[in-house]
């Protein structure tokens, strides 16, 4: 039986031999495979209940292959420890963006129909959209707690891998499913670009603060903020702003894919 080292090293070589030869399906499913009982575990972790594991597992599997792509041996430390962190981080940004029924509270889940109620009312009262401090004021809540709420909301539905997107230029139907372990040359550009100190100049420094946090940490908005000290609203609309910054500034911008996040 080989040692764990030996496993290592094989490990590495495949992964190696996959990065020199990304359309080779076959060394990629040979890795997964080493690999699935890890993100199932890590799932588990995340998933309260059985509706939700089978989407998790699947973008866990999307956050494996990533770090299939972008794991470099030379910088030391074994494939596990830079693959969790990745896996996890992926998995956290579905959660935070795609479903309720994993993460977001009660709290949120109770007022959303309340502010959906007290928008058509005031939309028909005062015959055009109220804006956030009428519908505040109508609930009985704060602003800050009826931008947060409505933000949340828009990421009520949970994205399957079976979730069908933009056809080929022939037409075809695809799924994200259909997408995964397919050479993605715009992913690498992000975080290549989003390093480059030019890049980062155009922002405030709470800006890259905030970006650091979301992006290379992994953190939550609601994470960033309380390290931070600023509300999880304050770091949205930074966070917005800054990926604006960048998208506006950022030479060959079509190429580096920053409107993907919103």
């Amino acid at each position: 039986m080989p040692t764990k080292s030996q496993q290592q090293s094989e490990i590495q070589r495949w992964i190696a031999e996959f990065q020199k030869n990304p359309d080779d399906e076959q060394l990629q499913t040979k890795i997964i495979l080493h690999y699935e009982r890890m993100v199932g575990a890590l799932a588990n972790k995340f998933a309260k209940n059985s509706d939700v594991r089978q989407d998790i597992c699947q973008v866990g599997m999307i956050g494996l292959i990533a770090a299939i792509k972008r794991f470099d041996p030379s910088v030391g430390g074994s494939f596990e420890s830079f693959a969790i962190p990745t896996i996890v981080g992926e998995i956290k940004r579905y959660i935070r963006d795609k479903t309720w029924s994993v993460h977001v509270p009660r709290r949120v889940k109770e007022l959303s129909p309340k502010i959906r109620k007290a928008t058509e009312t005031l939309t028909r009262q005062l015959q055009r959209s109220p804006n956030i401090e009428e519908i505040a004021e109508a609930i009985g809540e704060t602003e800050e707690i009826v931008l947060e709420t409505m933000e949340m909301a828009g990421g009520y539905n949970a994205l399957s891998v079976d979730s069908r997107i933009d056809g080929d230029s022939e037409g075809a139907a695809m799924t994200l499913l259909d997408v995964v372990g397919k050479q993605d040359s715009g992913y690498e550009q992000v975080h290549k670009k989003l390093i480059l100190t030019k890049a980062f100049q155009v922002l405030s420094q709470r800006e890259k603060d905030i970006l650091m946090c979301t992006y290379f940490e992994n953190l939550s908005q609601k994470e960033t903020g309380v390290r931070l000290g600023i509300s999880q609203m304050h770091v949205s609309r930074l966070q917005r702003n800054a990926l604006r910054k960048l998208r506006a500034n950022l030479p060959q911008k079509d190429e580096i894919g920053i409107s993907s996040y919103y």
